[in-house]
């Protein structure tokens, strides 16, 4: 039996997004989703928003039917 997983390029934050210490969040998404680790990637509040700004994903982890991140902002284009 296999495993549906969602292939990503965006972070698609849908202002459930956790601050965890200064620039860095955490999402929890349900289903499981795979994101390129280390690398830049764009940041969205909404699949069909405009550019928020970029961020790079350290940590991603899988358990119960949910994908949980922890990226760093590193640019923001704008402000809420």
């Amino acid at each position: 039996m296999g495993m549906p997983v969602q292939l990503e390029s965006v972070i698609v934050i849908t202002g459930k997004e956790t601050r965890l210490k200064e620039n860095y969040f955490q999402i929890v998404k349900e289903g499981y989703h795979l994101f390129p680790l280390d690398t830049s990637l764009i940041v969205k509040r909404m699949e069909d928003d405009e550019i928020v700004g970029s961020g790079v994903i350290n940590k991603l982890e899988w358990s119960e039917g949910k994908t949980t991140i922890i990226y760093r902002l590193t640019a923001l284009k704008t402000i809420n």
